[in-house]
């Protein structure tokens, strides 16, 4: 897996002394139709070769493996829960992924911001805005997690092979769509990537301004007990969360994906996780996760 690192500068020397389809309740999935130059060292009062200016390398740090030496023991070695984590620092561009770059999850309903964003393209390919029932459904499914929201706008979206060309466009290459869509499988590296084409700023991006506003609008406003996930690693947070028991073997994957704030920062962070005993379980994990993937970055 490759690593991310980033520079730290060195200290002055004076210095250096110190498969099987379930649902929740609406978490789960339904099956549809279809340094400017060196300045000169100041010139010695006696002539002598000069020594070699000080080095200005700075010493890398392994942010993946920070990431992974905090997160581990959320785990633990005995647990059959999996989990995968990665998060950015929106205003450096540093980010750290943990888990397994090809690691893949089944998403639950944080496939739902993903079906807006598909569901937003085709309407701006089409020079049309939401109609009012596509407005009143895409609330539904983000805010409250409607499932039957949830599978009306898919189809609207042009289904699982439209979902699948919409994540083309969006960047998400390990992200492949199911009918029942809860089971659309998807790293937390693709799920980073959602996040940063919803709360990007690029005048260039797939998803025009108006449509990235109207799903970040959307994820603040979730219903009261569905604000739980990475909201734990900060304030101002905008989030969907995603929760389903599997019925071959009554674990469950617990999915949180958004953005908050944290000390002045802003970050994205995306936490999948599968094996859980239960959803109580999968949430404190998650959160967990979601807390100590803002404090690697943030002691940066």
């Amino acid at each position: 897996m490759p690593r991310h690192r980033v520079r730290r500068r060195a200290l002055p020397v004076s210095l250096t002394a110190a498969a099987v389809l379930a649902v929740s309740a609406a978490g789960g999935a339904y099956v549809i139709g279809r340094a400017p130059d060196r300045a000169p060292a100041a010139v010695a009062s006696v002539s002598s070769a000069s020594p070699p200016p000080e080095a200005s390398e700075e010493p890398s740090v392994d942010l993946d493996a920070e990431l992974e030496a905090a997160v581990e023991p959320l785990v633990g070695e005995t647990s059959a829960a999996a989990l995968s984590v990665a998060v950015l620092d929106s205003g450096s561009g540093t980010r750290a992924v943990y888990g397994g770059a090809d690691a893949t999850y089944a998403t639950a309903s944080i496939v739902k911001v993903d079906i807006l964003a598909a569901l937003l393209l085709r309407a701006q390919d089409e020079g049309r805005t939401l109609t009012a029932a596509e407005r009143t459904r895409a609330a539904a499914m983000i805010e409250r997690s409607d499932n039957d929201s949830a599978t009306a706008l898919l189809a609207a979206a042009g289904g699982a092979a439209g979902l699948d060309a919409a994540n083309a466009r969006l960047g998400l290459t390990a992200t492949t769509a199911s009918h029942a869509w809860g089971l659309t499988s998807t790293t937390a590296a693709d799920q980073l990537t959602l996040l940063g084409a919803v709360f990007g700023t690029e005048t260039d991006a797939a998803l025009s301004e108006t449509s990235r506003a109207y799903i970040r609008g959307l994820m603040a406003r979730v219903e009261a007990d569905q604000q739980w996930g990475v909201s734990a690693a900060g304030d101002a947070w905008a989030l969907k969360n995603g929760w389903m028991p599997r019925t071959a073997t009554g674990l469950w994957n617990v999915n949180s994906i958004g953005r908050v704030t944290a000390d002045g920062h802003t970050y994205l962070v995306a936490v999948l996780s599968g094996g859980q005993a239960s959803k109580e379980s999968g949430i404190e994990l998650v959160e967990s996760a979601a807390k100590a993937a803002v404090k690697v970055l943030s002691a940066r």
